[in-house]
């Protein structure tokens, strides 16, 4: 139980960076990758804007061969699959057909709804009576666990390999399952993380809960606002994030590259009662969590250096700041430094908690804190607890040693991990 946990690789495919360095230039220089969607304007979205990663046709080749690129339809694998080797690459670790069982490696890699457009595609197949044209691949790209099987095509994992869902929070649950399982004993590593699918058959529902911003059509960088006092919704998007999660002397042995410590976390949920709902998370839930996450990491609250919250742009980003400050029993100046990724990116759904995870551990490694672009209008409640200096509108270059980072997912689910430089 005493088994320190490290991470030694990651890959991500976000609206605006895919690979490590493109993602960090974005963060750094405060670069969005939300965009005008035509096809929401032909289909009379409210919201016409949302954000996804950007995948040239030669990238593809990089990592599918011509094979499995036949039929494939399933955007989030495609996003999944590019994130979860180059982090197993980066971690130094074998991919391809040369690659040996491993069975002291795994893969916890979730999903919230993947391959809707290949179901989408075989609904009318079947119903035109031309099952044939199915093909092959149509159950593994429209399975959940379709993309730690994929994954797994490309790794060899001989230890766990499985898909969690839990919304929102799924890829803070899976780096936290994953350092849970090499403590046991029972695995040396785990890529951890999740994607989510792309497009309208994804983003409809929530357009129709009209829980998303419509009066930023025409400047859709303008459009997530986390934290602001004229937010007005998520902007909707979508990628994946991918962490190589390791036991440390299994690191040290074969001299792997350390981007940073997880020190703890804690997963919960608000049971969806007193003010807990399917769509709002139980405050004292939230505040539990980030307690036993601080608690299991062994810190004191004001050792944190940056929050990168959930903050979605929507009413409950001050109750959020407002529980933070609660549970960690700090405000005004002393109040660490907050950010939301989602002023960049979106809302990232269910690759949402792996993406802003690696956007928390290059912070570390490369010490600085990403802006929140868009809040220059702070919320009056989020001022009251948080100095404006703590809520940064540009990147701020300085030592980053730790920082939490929390998931508040649908169905009142929750999940704090603490990461750390490593001493």
């Amino acid at each position: 139980m005493n088994k320190r946990i490290v991470i030694t690789g990651m890959g991500v495919a976000a609206p605006n960076g895919v690979g490590l360095a493109a993602f960090s230039e974005a963060l750094k220089n405060g670069k969005s990758g939300i965009k005008f969607i035509p096809e929401l304007e032909r289909l009379k979205f409210r919201c016409q804007i949302a954000g996804q990663p950007e995948i040239p046709e030669e990238m593809l080749k990089e990592y599918f061969t011509d094979l499995e690129l036949r039929g494939l339809n399933s955007s989030g694998i495609v996003y999944g699959i590019i994130s979860g080797v180059d982090a197993w690459r980066d971690a130094g670790l074998p991919v391809g057909p040369e690659a040996e069982t491993d069975w002291d490696s795994g893969i916890i890699f979730g999903t919230g709804i993947l391959g809707v457009d290949k179901f989408r595609e075989a609904i009318h197949l079947i119903d035109d009576k031309n099952t044939r044209r199915l093909g092959s691949t149509s159950v593994i790209q429209t399975m959940a666990s379709g993309i730690s099987a994929y994954l797994n095509s490309k790794l060899a994992c001989g230890n766990q390999v499985t898909t969690n869902s839990s919304a929102c929070t799924t890829g803070t649950e899976a780096i936290l399952m994953a350092a849970d399982r090499i403590r046991a004993g029972k695995a040396k590593r785990i890529l951890a993380g999740s994607c989510s699918d792309s497009g309208p058959y994804i983003w409809g529902g929530f357009d129709a809960m009209r829980i998303l911003p419509h009066k930023y059509n025409d400047d859709p960088e303008a459009g997530s606002r986390p934290m602001s006092e004229s937010a007005a919704g998520f902007v909707p998007g979508s990628g994946a994030g991918a962490l190589v999660v390791e036991d440390l002397d299994s690191a040290l042995a074969r001299g792997a590259k350390i981007y940073a410590e997880i020190l703890g976390g804690h997963i919960n949920s608000g049971g969806q009662r007193n003010g807990g709902s399917m769509t709002a998370p139980n405050s004292e839930g939230v505040k539990r969590c980030i307690e036993n996450a601080i608690f299991d990491a062994g810190v004191r609250p004001e050792e944190i250096d940056c929050i990168n919250g959930h903050l979605t742009a929507t009413a409950m980003d001050a109750t959020e700041v407002k529980n933070w400050s609660e549970a960690l029993e700090l405000k005004g100046k002393d109040f660490p430094y907050i950010n939301s990724l989602k002023s960049l990116t979106g809302h990232c759904l269910s690759a949402a908690g792996s993406v802003e995870s690696v956007a928390s551990v290059l912070q570390i490694s490369e010490d600085y804190i990403f802006g929140n672009i868009n809040s220059n209008d702070l919320h009056p409640e989020i001022k009251e607890l948080a100095s404006r200096e703590k809520v940064p509108q540009k990147s701020l270059f300085r030592e980053v040693n730790k920082v939490a980072k929390a998931s508040f997912g649908f169905g009142d689910v929750n999940a704090v991990v603490i990461f750390s430089k490593f001493r």
